[in-house]
């Protein structure tokens, strides 16, 4: 089975789940297609599909950890379905999107409003701690930093390639702000796993991607 048709199978178990066993609600796979389409965009370079199946694989590894996991799924679907590298608002257009989608799709009112406002938490990764969805959500999304060297070296190069567009030194600047913010947190993780696995090679991945670009040369 391809990346796309996993993909496909993944989105029909978790949204006919998250629905309920039985209860009425259109066809998954309309939405499915919707959103496979978003996450093939050619803006994107890192933002993939590859990125999506990464974020649901760890979703599942943590899912233990989450008080609803079928929803943090459903938020790591729409977490990145709306974006566009130049824009600020792309969480709460992904939110938006994921409030009418998941209506018509037949989630219960209270469900598509917990998709959203995890959807919404990606702005910042910082879960209450209390938040155990937000929790698992964020460290899924982040569990790249904690790659291997040249895992995170093609994360970075593919995150400079979404920016094309930005000269390269205002991409340093800008990145390197992003950077330092993110070194500057207590932590970067929130769930048992992430705090003890992914946080000290996240550190070193970040710490080294800030030298290279502090430093002369191309970024």
């Amino acid at each position: 089975m391809d990346v796309t048709e996993d993909l496909r199978a993944r989105w029909v178990r978790t949204l006919v789940a998250a629905r309920g066993a039985g209860a009425p609600g259109p066809d998954p796979l309309p939405y499915a297609e919707d959103l496979l389409a978003r996450w093939a965009e050619p803006q994107r370079r890192y933002h993939t599909t590859a990125h999506l199946a990464a974020v649901l694989t760890h979703v599942d590894a943590l899912a233990a950890h989450a008080d609803a996991p079928d929803l943090v799924r459903l938020a790591a679907w729409f977490h990145d379905a709306v974006y566009l590298p130049e824009r600020s608002e792309n969480e709460e257009r992904s939110a938006r999107l994921a409030e009418r989608a998941l209506t018509e799709a037949g989630l219960e009112g209270a469900a598509v409003a917990e998709v959203a406002r995890l959807v919404r938490l990606t702005v910042t990764h910082a879960p209450a701690p209390d938040d155990a969805n937000g929790a698992v959500l964020c460290d899924a999304d982040l569990a790249v930093l904690a790659s291997p060297p040249d895992a995170y070296a093609a994360y970075a190069a593919a995150v400079r390639e979404e920016y094309g567009f930005v000269p390269s030194a205002a991409f340093r600047r800008g990145r390197s702000e992003v950077l330092r913010h993110l070194l500057s947190l207590d932590r970067l993780f929130h769930t048992p796993h992430g705090t003890h696995v992914w946080e000290r090679p996240a550190r070193a991945n970040l710490t080294s991607e800030l030298t290279r670009l502090t430093k002369p040369g191309p970024p």
